[in-house]
């Protein structure tokens, strides 16, 4: 099964003319990382969700933490998360199942906001269950995050 970033890849490269654009883009997002700017997203909300969703999964706390405003608040059917070291420590301490993938299937841009549909899966890559992703960005920070999640019949 292909991972989630390869599947996104693939999915640009059959929407993409000339998929050395995406080289481009993956290179232009390395160099902001150097510079500071963790996945070169300051620009792009649906960049920032993205790196949002590779930091969980790689289990790379700072990085995720340096995504999210101070003030970040996330909203979800069970919870409330209120500021984001409450947010980080609890992916990090608290999540049932920290050996999981987001697997993003669409991504909806929507000025200095984007929704994310995917599914969250478990190791084995079954499905856990699917999930939309509402995310609001400022100054290249998340600042909140409404997810909505469902069981899902798709394996």
């Amino acid at each position: 099964m292909p991972s989630r970033r390869e599947a996104d890849d693939a999915e640009r490269g059959a929407n993409a003319p000339d998929s050395g654009a995406n080289a481009d883009a993956d290179s232009r997002a390395n160099a902001d990382a150097d510079s500071g700017d963790p996945a070169g997203e300051s620009a792009d909300p649906a960049a920032l969700a993205r790196a949002y969703y590779d930091a969980i999964d790689a289990g790379e706390y700072e990085r995720l933490a340096s995504l999210l405003d101070p003030e970040f608040v996330q909203r979800r059917g069970d919870r409330t998360f209120e500021g984001r070291d409450r947010f980080v420590a609890f992916m990090r301490d608290g999540r049932p199942n920290t050996n999981t993938t987001h697997a993003v299937d669409r991504v909806y841009p929507s000025g200095p906001g984007v929704a994310v549909r995917g599914r969250l899966r478990d190791a084995d890559g079954d499905v856990l269950f699917a999930f939309v992703d509402v995310f609001e960005t400022e100054a290249g920070r998340l600042t909140s995050l409404e997810t909505y999640g469902a069981e899902s019949s798709d394996g």
